[in-house]
């Protein structure tokens, strides 16, 4: 299987207001930047739809690593929200719907092309990448 790394963010003016997301993919010597935007979202929603839009822009099934600063995108596979929330039919711990459940759906099923690995980064640090997503997520605000 081909090596995949991604960078993924989202942001949000106001919560819910104007949004964006961004991912940087890096293959072999390869550099893809890509973005995109709603007038009406969420943070949450951009950083999900980061990590999706930039799983769909590959053309076969690859070993990937995803590198996001978000807990939310993050935890729900390496703390396996996921899989309790299909398994209680989409319903939290505390037995409500699970919100976003069309996006963690897709997402979901895009993991399974791929063998993904989930990698916390902090947030508006020194990591140089991931300052550009949220650049490139900053820009798609409108």
């Amino acid at each position: 299987m081909e090596k995949v790394e991604i960078y993924t963010d989202g942001a949000c003016s106001g919560n819910p207001g104007p949004g964006g997301w961004a991912a940087v993919l890096l293959y072999k010597d390869n550099k893809k930047e890509i973005s995109g935007g709603k007038s009406q979202t969420t943070n949450n929603i951009m950083e999900v739809t980061a990590v999706i839009e930039a799983l769909k822009s590959l053309k076969f099934p690859c070993e990937v690593k995803i590198y996001s600063d978000s807990a939310y995108v993050v935890n729900c596979f390496k703390q396996g929200w996921i899989y309790n929330w299909q398994k209680n039919n989409w319903k939290t711990s505390s037995k409500e719907p699970v919100k976003n459940k069309e996006l963690w759906e897709e997402l979901y099923s895009l993991v399974q092309t791929h063998k993904v690995e989930f990698i916390k980064v902090k947030g508006h640090s020194d990591n140089e990448l991931n300052n550009r997503c949220d650049e490139l997520a900053r820009a798609q605000i409108k």
